[in-house]
């Protein structure tokens, strides 16, 4: 288990630092408006699916994520969601899968 876990946090990284790449890129390019960005990301119909796809996704992880901590009272899983929706699910799933696997004596109560 746990060379699993320590691929969901490689996976969490690079979740991470590869979007975020596009993303500053984007924004030295065209300037610092997210306004801006959240319009091209709807220039096509292709590009307005996959953005749909990705909220559903985050709204689901998210959900998922906050039943699963209130039943557990594992509070650290919360760390995913703000990683989920500042980054990506690309980085949020697999850093909730991390931090979820984390043995149970570890975590203080």
């Amino acid at each position: 288990m746990r060379v699993l876990r320590m691929i969901f946090l490689a996976l969490a990284v690079w979740g991470s630092i590869h979007p975020m790449y596009y993303f500053i890129s984007w924004f030295n390019e065209n300037g610092y408006d997210l306004m801006a960005m959240v319009d091209a990301w709807h220039v096509n119909a292709a590009t307005s699916g996959l953005v749909w796809d990705l909220t559903i996704a985050a709204v689901a992880l998210t959900l998922w994520i906050v039943v699963e901590v209130v039943q557990t009272r594992r509070w650290m899983g919360l760390l995913a969601i703000p990683a989920i929706f500042c980054i990506g699910v690309s980085c949020g799933l697999p850093l909730y899968l991390y931090l979820r696997m984390r043995p149970a004596d570890s975590e203080a109560a």
